[in-house]
Parts: C-alpha cells; sequence; structure tokens
C-alpha cells in the first residue's frame, strides 16, 4: 500500500492532497468503513479493475462521518460529484469510473465535472 499525490489540473492554486492508493478487493471493501475522521488533507483512491459504473458504487453503511466522493474515468477525468452521507445504503456515478476518490467534505468544492486529475507516486508510507 502507498500513497500519491492528487493534483486537479485545471487549479493552479489546488491544495496539496495526498491519497492511500488502494487497489486490492480487502482494501476496496474496507476502504473508510468504521473510521470516525480523516484528516482534512488526506484521502483514499479506490482502483478498480474496469470501467463501470456498477462496480465504481460505494456504500456508507457502518460510516461514522459524511465524505466527499469524486469519480473519475479511465483519462482520470471527473465523471460525477457527491457529497455522501453516513449510513446510507449506496452512491453509483453517473457515469462509468475507474478511480473512486473519497475525502473530507470540504474537498468538494475543489472538483468538477470534466477536470483533468494526476496522481503522482510519494515516499511518504
Amino acid at each position: 500500500m502507498h500513497k500519491v499525490i492528487v493534483r486537479n489540473l485545471n487549479q493552479s492554486t489546488f491544495p496539496t492532497l495526498q491519497a492511500q492508493y488502494c487497489d486490492t478487493f480487502l482494501c476496496r471493501l474496507r476502504g473508510l468503513t468504521f473510521r470516525r475522521s480523516l484528516p482534512d488533507d488526506e484521502g483514499l483512491l479506490l482502483v478498480q479493475g474496469r470501467e463501470s459504473r456498477l462496480d465504481a458504487a460505494i456504500h456508507m453503511l457502518f460510516m461514522w462521518m459524511d465524505i466527499a466522493v469524486v469519480w473519475l474515468n479511465d483519462q482520470k477525468r471527473v465523471v460525477d460529484i457527491c457529497l455522501a452521507r453516513r449510513w446510507r445504503p449506496i452512491y453509483v456515478p453517473q457515469a462509468p469510473a475507474s478511480y473512486v476518490l473519497e475525502l473530507s467534505p470540504a474537498w468538494q468544492g475543489n472538483f468538477a465535472v470534466g477536470d483533468q486529475i494526476d496522481f503522482e507516486e510519494t515516499s511518504a508510507s
């Protein structure tokens, strides 16, 4: 498991954001479940095996906090954004996605549908 720096290439003053790169089944299954908080400058990047609406769907059961969710397609373009409320059964993106970025709700306004996103590996663990 490693971390990546997330950059919104459509915003020149995009704040620093690190995300845990989560590309295994168990990591994606656990996600942020049972966590009570999430630092404002950290997130979780769920990497799917293929571009799909169903595979990119998330649940909020056993979640103790609301989160901002940003769905990205294969080209790392934002295809949907929402504020996911705790204890809701399912959120499905409006378009197929390959990546699901889960963040503090404060980040929701830093993304817009169509934005180009980039990930850069970091040495932080």
